[in-house]
């Protein structure tokens, strides 16, 4: 998760989805002249980066690096944000597995989203963006939190008859919202972000 440093700066970390040891392929500059560089997903918000490294750094993929601030930074020289078609086809690949891990390692933060969830619109609900939930799995999800918030995944699964994998649901989503840059509502993907600019 993100935090603020003692100063106030808010600190965005990223784990490595991909390390490219011999910069980019794209980069038309000579070897000599290219940093190792790779892409890097958004702990909090799941934005992605595309990042040049310190060459005096050897990294893995899962390794945790900050990207934003400049001054903050330790091991990426360079940052900026790009969309899922820029990825290497390593990190594509990668990704998956990455969010699923941070799901899993948060999960109270999204089993709250099951229980904080609101509605969008007259019609519409955030569970109903998740994948597989239609209104008679949105209104058992309602009804059971009414009586008493939930507090893990395993016991989403138990209240709720017809959710299975309450995690998977929300790695999917994530995967969407990641890949379909032009869906009307984001919910997990650039959220930190949305919130700033409210």
């Amino acid at each position: 998760m993100s935090e603020a440093d003692s100063d106030g700066t808010d600190v965005r970390r990223a784990v490595v989805l991909d390390y490219l040891a011999h910069g980019l392929s794209n980069d038309g500059r000579p070897q000599y002249e290219k940093s190792p560089a790779g892409y890097a997903l958004d702990i909090d918000d799941f934005q992605l980066y595309q990042v040049a490294f310190d060459e005096n750094e050897r990294l893995t993929i899962g390794s945790e690096v900050v990207v934003k601030p400049r001054e903050e930074r330790d091991i990426v020289t360079e940052s900026h944000r790009v969309d899922y078609e820029t990825l290497s086809s390593g990190a594509q690949s990668e990704l998956e597995y990455v969010v699923a891990d941070l799901v899993e390692e948060n999960e109270e933060r999204f089993v709250d989203f099951y229980n904080d969830a609101q509605p969008i619109t007259l019609r519409l609900h955030q569970l109903n963006l998740l994948p597989g939930i239609g209104k008679k799995l949105r209104n058992s999800i309602l009804d059971e939190r009414k009586r008493k918030p939930f507090e893990s995944f395993e016991e989403l699964s138990e209240r709720v008859s017809g959710l299975h994998d309450p995690d998977e649901i929300l790695v999917e989503r994530i995967l969407e919202e990641l890949r379909e840059d032009d869906l009307k509502y984001q919910t997990f993907v650039g959220r930190r972000e949305q919130e700033q600019n409210q």
